[in-house]
């Protein structure tokens, strides 16, 4: 029998890259007693434009040493292509451990468009997935999902590219039609990548004022909040929780996109 996890134990929180840090800095927020563990699969990166057998196998890999060695106690999948292709099997291989995914906010978009016209922006890997087509079927109803493959734009947001995301983000978004609050306009936007939540002020000036922009960091840190009462693992105060990066890559890039992009300091 395995020794019970105990409330102090970490929770572990995976990406390809950096992306996941923007999961990461609403999970900060919403529970800021808690230690984690990031890891950025870079020396692996984009999932988004690689083959399934490649990323499930990075994804169990990378769950493997966390939970089996570094004893996390919920481990958080911060990648919408790895949750789209994995998730699955980890649960199945490890049902003792809470796992959360990331999916796109088609859901909530559905419920909030007023046009019913919905843009998609995600990567190749998480469109063409099994576990996409699955949850637009579960929508079904009036809404029309435009779908936008953002081929090189994680990748630009990963090398801090700030032109080359800017131009990428204006392609994209002026390829997915007329946006407005107007009927036959998209008046929503799904970012369905974790590191598209970095370019948000590109997208919101290429898209205008009236367009609504969903992401998934903070539904994300409900949920694990929910997962650890339920499971008693929660962490109380006082202690502000601990950071630790590890990377599959160059690990000071990481560290400074850390010190970027998360509110506070980033680790220890």
């Amino acid at each position: 029998m395995p020794e019970p996890v105990s409330a102090d134990a970490p929770i572990g929180v995976f990406d390809s890259g950096i992306g996941g840090l923007s999961i990461l800095r609403a999970l900060r927020h919403t529970l800021p007693h808690e230690d984690f563990i990031y890891v950025a699969d870079t020396g692996h990166a984009p999932y988004g434009e690689r083959s399934e057998d490649f990323v499930q196998a990075r994804a169990e890999h990378i769950a493997q040493d966390l939970i089996e060695h570094q004893g996390i106690k919920l481990l958080v999948v911060a990648c919408n292509t790895a949750t789209a292709v994995a998730i699955q099997a980890l649960r199945a291989r490890w049902p003792q451990c809470p796992i959360v995914g990331v999916e796109p906010a088609l859901k909530p978009a559905a419920a909030s468009s007023h046009t019913h016209r919905v843009g998609v922006l995600a990567t190749r890997g998480t469109l063409a997935s099994e576990k996409f087509a699955q949850l637009q079927v579960s929508i079904a109803g009036a809404t029309e999902f435009v779908l936008q493959p953002c081929d090189g734009l994680a990748a630009a947001i990963e090398d801090a590219d700030s032109a080359r995301t800017t131009d990428l983000c204006e392609r994209y978004v002026h390829a997915l039609g007329p946006l407005g609050t107007q009927a036959g306009q998209i008046d929503t936007l799904v970012l369905g990548c974790t590191h598209y939540a970095f370019a948000t002020d590109d997208f919101v000036r290429l898209a205008g004022p009236q367009v609504r922009i969903l992401e998934t960091g903070e539904p994300v840190a409900r949920r694990t909040r929910q997962l650890l009462q339920e499971a008693q693992r929660l962490r109380s105060g006082p202690q502000a929780g601990r950071l630790t990066l590890q990377s599959s890559g160059d690990l000071p890039t990481l560290q400074a996109a850390a010190q970027r992009w998360l509110d506070g300091p980033p680790a220890a």
